[in-house]
Parts: structure tokens; sequence; C-alpha cells
């Protein structure tokens, strides 16, 4: 097994970990701060207020995103695949 192969592995593996967990961390940022915002305007300060809308807008991001996190896994994988078959033993 090549040393540059391995490293390749490894920072594709770590650049699609960012890519699949990048909607999940902006749409939970976003809705951290509206509801941080709106907290702070009328003084209600309930941790569960901010909870519960991240979980729904989270759960609602996953639907949404799911087949295009099932491609890029697959294409990720296949290009695993292909490099060990392509490889010199």
């Amino acid at each position: 097994m090549n040393d540059q192969f391995v490293l390749d592995l490894a920072r594709q593996a770590l650049l699609m970990a960012l890519q699949l967990a990048a909607p999940f961390l902006i749409a939970a940022l976003i809705v951290g701060l509206i509801m941080g915002i709106l907290q702070s305007l009328t003084q209600i300060q309930e941790q569960t207020l901010a909870f519960v809308p991240k979980l729904v807008v989270i759960g609602l991001v996953f639907v949404l995103s799911l087949p295009w996190m099932l491609q890029s896994l697959v294409a990720y994988t296949r290009t695993i695949l292909i490099g060990l078959a392509d490889m010199p033993r």
C-alpha cells in the first residue's frame, strides 16, 4: 500500500465528513442565532425554547439532504474501491 494513497484516502475522508456535516451545522447555527435574538428581545430564558426548533430544523435538513448525502457516500465508496482495485501489490 502506497503512503500517498493512504494520505489521499484520509484527506478525502475528512473532506467528506465536513461536507456531510456542513448542512446540519449551518442550519443549527442559523436557528440558534434566530432563537437567541428572540430570547434576548423577549427576555425569556428557557433552554427548551432553543432546543426544540433546532431539533425540528435538523430533522428537516436530514430528510431534505439525505439523497445528496447518499449519492456523495456512494461516489466516495466507489472511488475507494476503484483505487484499491487499481493499486499495485
